[in-house]
């Protein structure tokens, strides 16, 4: 079964740094672009990560660049998003999800086509 399993999630104060990793199975790694999506109580999913192709094309929502950084390692078919500068509105649960295109209507895709349960992470003030 397909699964993508996120991790590394916890409790950080306003400026700390959490690196997060997903475990991708059960699907054919290399034939979708990999993202990271969050979600907090009462909001709408926000795609804020994603990556695909070779070499590597690399996609930031406008809330997270230049403070987070996604990579890949392929023949570990495993995914990272390392967080930076964190803010209490980054409190969520944030998954790692597989997409077809990272892109579409000039828009980062929240078109997910797999996801995980995803990992919590709450930044306090």
């Amino acid at each position: 079964d397909v699964q993508l399993q996120a991790s590394g999630g916890g409790l950080v104060r306003r400026g700390g740094t959490l690196r997060l990793s997903c475990a991708a199975s059960g699907f054919t790694f290399d034939d979708y672009a990999i993202a990271w999506f969050r979600q907090a109580p009462g909001k709408e999913r926000e795609g804020i990560s994603c990556i695909s192709g070779s070499p590597a094309r690399l996609y930031y929502a406008d809330s997270v660049k230049g403070r987070f950084t996604i990579s890949r390692v392929n023949a570990k078919n495993t995914i990272y998003l390392q967080m930076n500068s964190l803010k209490p509105e980054d409190t969520a649960v944030y998954h790692c999800a597989a997409t077809a295109s990272c892109v579409v209507g000039g828009e980062l895709s929240t078109m997910y086509v797999h996801w995980g349960q995803g990992t919590l992470v709450t930044v306090s003030s």
